[in-house]
Parts: structure tokens; sequence; C-alpha cells
């Protein structure tokens, strides 16, 4: 299963060194990695996603907090979340093509950074679920490049759980 981590940790040279090489040294994969200054100056903020088991997972984090500058991880997998990745694809097109490509642009709310004549490159920022579905329709037009930053994430205050409600919500839609 893969795993979200919240980790804070104090914004000193070689900290982020530190965390990878204990997840090398254990055979660990960070699947995703973004990291950016937290609320408090002096504070970063790394979210990562790993793939492991709920026990793995939880001897990582022991592991996590032996390491010097780190001040608080959670595992924020199972709670309700906000979760937001950003991606720029760069999509070859040709005119037949152009108002197809910009339809998905205007479903996904996509924005359009840069155009050519033979390519159209865009900026999509959401969850990871609707940026999987855009890549795989984006696929048909042949993408070029993409440049993804990885996943961020907060724990929601309100305790709503949105994948709860989509599942719902889908469970509703699919018995009418």
């Amino acid at each position: 299963m893969k795993h979200t981590l919240s980790v804070l940790v104090q914004d000193e040279s070689g900290v982020l060194s530190r965390i990878s090489g204990l997840f090398a040294r254990r055979g660990f994969n960070i699947d995703s990695l973004a990291v950016g200054p937290a609320e408090q100056e002096g504070i970063s903020r790394i979210t990562m996603s790993v793939k492991g088991d709920n026990r793995t997972i939880e001897q990582l984090i022991k592991q996590l907090y032996k390491l010097i500058n780190i001040i608080d991880v959670k595992d924020v997998t199972n709670l309700p979340c906000i979760e937001r990745e950003l991606v720029l694809f760069k999509v070859s097109i040709s005119n037949e093509s152009r108002s197809s490509l910009l339809e998905v642009v205007n479903v996904f709310r996509a924005k359009v950074v840069d155009i050519s004549f033979h390519s159209l490159t865009l900026e999509v920022t959401g969850d990871p679920g609707k940026i999987f579905a855009i890549q795989q329709l984006l696929s048909r037009y042949k993408i070029l490049q993409i440049a993804r930053t990885g996943k961020i994430a907060l724990i929601r205050d309100s305790k709503v759980n949105t994948e709860f409600l989509k599942n719902s919500f889908n469970y509703y839609n699919t018995s009418i």
C-alpha cells in the first residue's frame, strides 16, 4: 500500500540527505517527494509517498524520529487530507487535434501556459486522481514532456474525508 508521510524538519543542510539515506539503507524507494518552507520560519515540511505495509511504515517512522533535526512525522494516509500535485504537460498538437485537446483542457480546468504551432504546454493542479485521469486522456495526443512536483498534503481540520464522500457519491450514482 502507498503511504503519505508528512515530516516537519529543522531547515538545515543535510536533513534531506539523512532522510533519503535512511530510506536507501532500508531498501525503500520514495515514489514522490515535495519539500518547502512550513508555517514557522526555520522549519520545512517534507511530504513523501512510500510503498509499504502498516508495520513497515511504523518502523520507518520510528527510525525517522531518531534522526537529527526531525520535529514531527505523521502518516496521513488514512486521515482526512487535502492533497494536491502540480504537473506540466507538453503535448504535441496539430491543427486537427487542437480543438479536441482544448476541450480536455477546459474539462479539467487546466491552464495553457505555452503554445506553439507544434505543441501545447499545460499546467494542471489537483488531487492525484485528477492528475492520473488527465494524463490518461492526454496520452492519445503524444505527451512530449512531463514535469511533476510530487504530492503535498495537509490534514483537514474539518475532519471531512473527501475520499469517503467520493465513494458514497459514486455508490449512489451507480445505484440509481
